[in-house]
């Protein structure tokens, strides 16, 4: 792996479910109006997705309204994006539904199947664990990656404080004598 996907792996905070073409997806979607912000829901069939690796992923989101089609291009790991929400799950063997585009009325019905709550709680659950499983690997190799350096690090400290401590100690313990002696002869 390159420094560039590793930049952008560590950019990448949110899980999400698992998303594939075929899907029918409600994005929840940050707007700022303003000085106000609200959430806009943003429902439709999943056409495409951009195969570009950790921050850059994007996923092409199509749906009908009032006849016409309309498609939004959504970055799936964006700050604008609150979550997404997998409704429904069909069956495609395309990775690319752009025949979508030219089908309307019951020539776009595709074969689904509802995604229950139960199911997505499973699934967000799953990829939790995952996700958990790769931050442990993660911290560990970044703490022995720190011991080492830290273990290097007390190494030179040693030496050089070794060197140093007699002259300290000799400079440290003459003015206290000095001050002693001074005392005795006031009294």
């Amino acid at each position: 792996m390159n420094l560039l996907q590793e930049v952008q792996k560590m950019a990448v905070i949110k899980r999400l479910p698992e998303i594939r073409t075929g899907y029918t997806v409600r994005v929840h979607q940050k707007i700022k109006e303003g000085d106000k912000q609200r959430i806009q829901i943003y429902e439709g069939l999943v056409i495409r997705i951009n195969s570009g690796y950790g921050a850059d992923k994007t996923i092409t989101v199509r749906k009908v309204v009032d006849g016409i089609g309309v498609e939004k291009i959504l970055p799936l790991h964006s700050t604008n994006i609150e979550k997404i929400e997998v409704i429904k799950t069909s069956k495609v063997r395309q990775s690319r539904l752009f025949y979508m585009r030219e089908r309307f009325g019951k020539s776009a019905r595709m074969k689904e199947t509802l995604v229950s709550a139960k199911l997505q709680a499973e699934a967000m659950a799953e990829q939790e664990a995952q996700h958990q499983a790769g931050i442990d690997a993660a911290n560990e190799k970044a703490a022995a990656e720190l011991n080492e350096e830290t273990n290097e690090v007390v190494e030179e400290t040693t030496v050089e404080e070794t060197a140093e401590a007699p002259e300290e100690t000799v400079v440290e313990e003459a003015p206290e004598a000095e001050v002693a002696e001074d005392s005795s002869k006031e009294e």
